[in-house]
C-alpha cells in the first residue's frame, strides 16, 4: 500500500491511497471460506458448496467490505503518524467510472486543514471586568425580603394599599400567559397601583406594556417576554387575579438571626447587612466572570485572524449529518457554525501555548467543591469528607458527567488565564447597571 498527499495550498491537501491486491486478497479469501463453511444451498451438503457459486454470489460485495477495512485503518494510521491538524473528515472524491473489476485500486481523499495562527491575549481592548456591588438599596430590599419570607402570610379578600396580588398576565396575540406575583410599588406609575385597589379574587384589570414598570426588563420576570420584545413593547395586556395577600413581616430578632444563620453567627441588623452583602456580592461573581469569558471569546474570535477552508467545510457539512444537505442549506449551516469553529480553534490554540491541563486531582476538587455548595443550599452545611468522597466517586463513574465537570474545569482554567493576561478595565458597578450592560445598553 502506497499513501502520497499533495498539497493543494495551506488549507487544502489531496491524499492518495493505492490499494493492490496483496493489501486485501488474503482477507476477501478468508471471509469467503468462512461463508463456504456456514452456506445453506438447496443441493449441496453444508460446507460442500463450491467456492465459485460462493464467489459469485457474495464476492463482490465481501471485496468491497474488506478493501473498505483496509482503506480506512491505513488511511487513519497515516494521518496519526504525519500528524495532521484536519478539520472534519476526510472527503473521498468521487470517480464515476470507478473499476472495482481490476486488482489494483486508487482512492483519492480531500483534507481541510486548519489554519496555522497565533493568539495575542495582551493586544489592546475595550473589555471591562465588572465587579458587582450590592448597593444600599438591595441590602434593604434582601432585609425587607427576609422578612417577609419568614413573616406570616393572611389572606385577604380585597386588594389594600401594601398587599401582593396574585394572577395571570395575558395577550394571546403575544403568546403572553404567565403567572405572577406582584406588590404593587413595582409599577412606575402610581395610577397602575391604585387600579388595583378595592379589587378582589377573580376581578380582571386591563393594562398597557409600554412604561409599566421603571425598568424594561422586569418585563421578563413578570410576563415571560424575551428580551428581544421587552424595549418599547407596547400592548393591552390582562392581569386576573386569584389571590390578595398581605405579610405580618417577621421582626428582626437574635431568633430569627439564627434561623438563618445559626446560633449566634449574627447578632445585628448591621451584622446581618453585612452577610447578605457578602454571601450576595459572592453570587455576583459567578455572573461577572461569565460575562468576562464570553466577552473575552467575541474579543479573540473578532481581533484573531485566520483564514478557513471554506470551501471544503461546506462539502463536508453536506455530508456529515444524517441527511445530506443541498449547496444552499451547508452555507446556511456554515454562516451559523463559523465563529463556534473559529473559537474551538482559537481555544486549542490557547490550551496548546500556555499548557492548560485538566488533572484527575484538579477535576476531583472541583468535583467536591460543587457537591459541597449544592448540599449547602439544601441545609447540609459540615457534610463529612467521607460523604463528599462518596457522591464524588458515583459522580466521576459517569463518563457524560465527568466529560461535563472536565469542561468546566477547562473554562475555570482559562478564566484565570484570561484575567492574568487580558489587559481590561475593571469597573464597580450596581446589580442593575450590570444587567443592562450584560444586554449591551451601557
Amino acid at each position: 500500500m502506497n499513501i502520497t498527499k499533495n498539497n493543494v495550498d495551506a488549507l487544502n491537501a489531496v491524499v492518495t491511497v493505492e490499494v493492490s491486491k496483496s493489501d486485501y486478497a488474503g482477507k476477501v479469501e478468508k471471509v469467503l471460506a468462512d461463508y463456504r463453511k456456514n452456506a445453506s444451498i438447496p443441493g449441496f451438503r453444508k460446507g460442500a458448496v463450491p467456492m465459485s457459486l460462493i464467489q459469485k454470489q457474495y464476492g463482490k460485495a465481501v471485496l468491497l467490505e474488506e478493501v473498505n477495512k483496509v482503506l480506512q485503518e491505513n488511511l487513519n494510521k497515516f494521518l496519526v503518524e504525519e500528524k495532521l491538524d484536519i478539520l472534519g473528515n476526510p472527503l473521498p472524491k468521487v470517480t464515476e467510472d470507478f473499476n472495482w473489476d481490476v486488482e489494483d485500486y486508487k482512492f483519492e481523499f480531500e483534507l481541510g486543514l486548519a489554519p496555522e495562527f497565533s493568539v495575542d491575549l495582551t493586544a489592546k481592548n475595550d473589555l471591562v471586568q465588572y465587579k458587582i456591588i450590592a448597593d444600599d438599596k438591595m441590602l434593604n430590599d434582601q432585609v425587607a425580603r427576609i422578612q417577609k419570607q419568614y413573616g406570616k402570610l393572611i389572606a385577604k379578600d380585597t386588594v389594600e394599599e401594601g398587599n401582593d396580588v396574585s394572577g395571570f398576565f395575558t395577550n394571546e396575540e403575544k403568546g403572553i400567559n404567565n403567572r405572577t406575583t406582584i406588590s404593587l410599588d413595582v409599577f412606575a406609575d402610581k395610577k397602575t397601583a391604585k387600579a388595583f385597589i378595592g379589587k378582589k379574587v377573580g376581578d380582571v384589570i386591563t393594562l398597557n406594556t409600554k412604561g409599566l414598570f421603571d425598568d424594561d426588563h422586569k418585563l421578563m420576570d413578570y410576563l415571560a417576554v424575551g428580551h428581544d420584545d421587552v424595549h418599547g413593547l407596547d400592548v393591552d395586556v390582562t392581569f386576573t387575579i386569584d389571590e390578595v395577600t398581605t405579610h405580618e413581616p417577621a421582626v428582626l430578632d437574635q431568633e430569627l438571626f439564627d434561623k438563618l444563620f445559626g446560633p449566634k453567627v449574627i447578632t445585628s441588623v448591621d451584622e446581618l447587612k453585612a452577610k447578605i452583602k457578602e454571601n450576595v456580592e459572592n453570587q455576583f461573581v459567578q455572573q461577572a466572570d461569565q460575562k468576562f469569558l464570553n466577552d473575552v471569546t467575541e474579543f479573540l474570535v473578532t481581533s484573531t485572524k485566520f483564514d478557513l477552508p471554506a470551501g471544503f467545510l461546506k462539502k463536508w457539512i453536506q455530508v456529515a449529518g444524517e441527511n445530506p444537505l443541498s449547496a444552499e442549506e451547508a452555507e446556511v449551516e456554515y454562516s451559523k457554525s463559523e465563529n463556534g469553529l473559529r473559537y474551538q480553534l482559537i481555544e486549542t490554540k490557547v490550551v496548546a501555548d500556555n499548557d492548560l491541563q485538566i488533572t484527575f486531582e484538579d477535576l476531583k476538587s472541583y468535583t467536591s467543591d460543587v457537591i459541597r455548595k449544592q448540599m449547602a443550599q439544601f441545609g447540609q452545611m459540615n457534610p463529612t469528607d467521607e460523604d463528599i468522597q462518596g457522591i464524588v466517586a458515583r459522580v466521576m463513574s459517569n463518563q457524560d458527567e465527568v466529560k461535563r465537570l472536565s469542561q468546566q474545569v477547562m473554562n475555570e482554567k482559562m478564566l484565570s488565564l484570561y484575567k492574568d493576561k487580558v489587559k481590561a478595565k475593571s469597573k464597580e458597578v450596581s446589580y442593575d447597571d450590570f444587567i443592562k450592560a450584560m444586554y449591551g445598553e451601557i
